[in-house]
C-alpha cells in the first residue's frame, strides 16, 4: 500500500509559492507523491520587521493556518512535511508544537522566534548577510536544538545575491539538499 503523504507550505510576508524557494520545492513534494496544502496569510501588518509588529504579524499569520487546517485530519497521513520561509518558519512551528503533529520541517531563512517553539527533525537554510536575521544567533540557536543548518555566502533573506550565475547554482544546492533530506528515509 502506497504512503499517504502531506506537504504544507507556508510562505514568507512577501515570499509566497510562486517565487524560487517555494516554487522548486512544491514541485520536488509534487513528483514524490505529495498532497500539497499552501497556507496563505491574509490582512497581515506592514512593516513587520519590529519587534512588536512581527509578534502581530505571526500572531494574524498563525490564526490564518489555523482556519485554513481546521478540517485535515493529520493522522490520516503516513508522512508530513512542512516547508516554510521566513516569517512562515515560525509560524510553523508553533502550529506543529501547538498540535503535536509528528513531521519533517524545511526552513528557508527562519527568524530566531522559530526556535522558540519545541521543534524536532528540520534541516535550515540562510543567507549569510541576511539582513532579517543575526546569523551568529541562528548558528547558536541550530547547534542548541540539532537543526542541520546551511549558510550561503554573499546572500540576503530570500537566499539570493548580486551575481545570478551563483543564484542558480545555490537554488541547485538548496533543492538538491531538500529532496535528499524528504528522501532521506525512504
Amino acid at each position: 500500500m502506497e504512503k499517504k503523504k502531506l506537504a504544507l507550505i507556508f510562505p514568507g510576508m512577501g515570499y509566497h509559492k510562486d517565487k524560487p524557494l517555494l516554487y522548486y520545492s512544491s514541485r520536488i513534494v509534487q513528483n514524490l507523491g505529495y498532497e500539497i496544502i499552501h497556507i496563505e496569510y491574509l490582512d497581515m501588518p506592514p512593516k513587520v520587521f519590529d519587534s512588536p509588529a512581527l509578534e502581530k504579524a505571526g500572531n494574524v499569520a498563525y490564526e490564518c493556518t489555523v482556519k485554513q487546517l481546521k478540517e485535515i485530519d493529520f493522522s490520516q497521513y503516513d508522512d508530513i512535511l512542512f516547508i516554510s520561509k521566513s516569517i512562515g518558519t515560525a509560524v510553523m512551528a508553533r502550529y506543529i508544537d501547538d498540535k503535536e503533529i509528528p513531521s519533517k520541517q524545511i526552513w528557508y531563512t527562519p527568524i530566531e522566534q522559530t526556535f522558540s517553539f519545541n521543534t524536532k527533525d528540520a534541516i535550515a537554510f540562510i543567507g549569510e548577510s541576511d539582513p532579517a536575521s543575526d546569523l551568529n544567533n541562528i548558528r547558536k540557536l541550530a547547534q542548541e536544538n540539532d537543526i542541520v543548518l546551511y549558510t550561503y555566502p554573499d546572500c540576503n533573506h530570500s537566499l539570493e545575491c548580486n551575481d545570478v550565475d551563483t543564484n542558480i547554482t545555490n537554488i541547485r544546492d538548496v533543492m538538491r539538499k531538500t529532496k535528499d533530506y524528504i528522501t532521506y528515509d525512504e
